[in-house]
Order: C-alpha cells, then structure tokens, then sequence
C-alpha cells in the first residue's frame, strides 16, 4: 500500500541496468539506481543508489547520495554524501553531511541557514 504521506503515491525509481538520456522532471521522490544523463529536479526528495550514476545537476529538498554525480547538486535543505559516495561538481544546500569515505570535488555553499546573531551593542 503506497505511503499516506507520498503526494497521490508518486515515487519514481530508475532502476538497475535503465539509462535515460534527457531531464527527468517529477513532484514527487525520485531514486536512481540506474543512470540519467541530464538533470534531475523535484520537488520532494532525491537518492541516488549505491550503483546509481547522474551526469547532470538534481534539484531537490533533500539529497542523499551513495553512488556517482557529475554536475550540480541543489538540495533545499539537506544534503547527505554516503561513505562511498563519488561527487564532482558544485554543491548548494542548507545542511551538509559528509560520511567518512566520501569523494567530493567542487564547491559547496551553504545556504538558507539562519544568519548569526548580532551580538546587542551593550555586550561589545
């Protein structure tokens, strides 16, 4: 039975052994286990598969990553590189986790965390 909390139980897998060359667009979650030559973007969550490969940018809420991406990745609020995770290209999101093992090579930028607080004039 599909999960109550999936949007009309959309979830997407590309499976082992599938390539699809071209974007893949989708309102609900989305794992790769196969590969996609183009750019992933959805509104809900993103995975790519221990033997998943994206050559292409993914736009997402949240990311999570255990196989390869070559291209951008944009999680809006976390993102999450397994242990034998392969990442090259750029990087943008909230909140970043990076396991033990993991390849990243590129740049990261955090965004949409809350600003610091201005420490009040009578405490300098």
């Amino acid at each position: 039975m599909a999960d109550k909390n999936q949007a009309a139980g959309t979830f997407s897998v590309i499976g082992n052994n599938t390539v699809i060359t071209g974007n893949v667009r989708t309102e609900g979650s989305i794992r790769v286990d196969g590969k996609i030559v183009g750019n992933v973007i959805t509104q809900a969550d993103a995975a790519v598969g221990m033997n998943g490969v994206i050559e292409g940018s993914v736009d997402a809420r949240n990311i999570t990553v255990a196989g390869k991406v070559m291209g951008t990745l944009t999680a809006a609020q976390k993102l999450v590189l397994e242990g034998k995770s392969v990442m090259k290209g750029d990087i943008r999101t909230a909140r970043l986790v990076v396991d033990e093992g993991a390849v990243f090579d590129g740049r990261s930028s955090m965004t949409g965390t809350p600003a610091a607080s201005p420490v009040p004039r009578e405490a300098r």
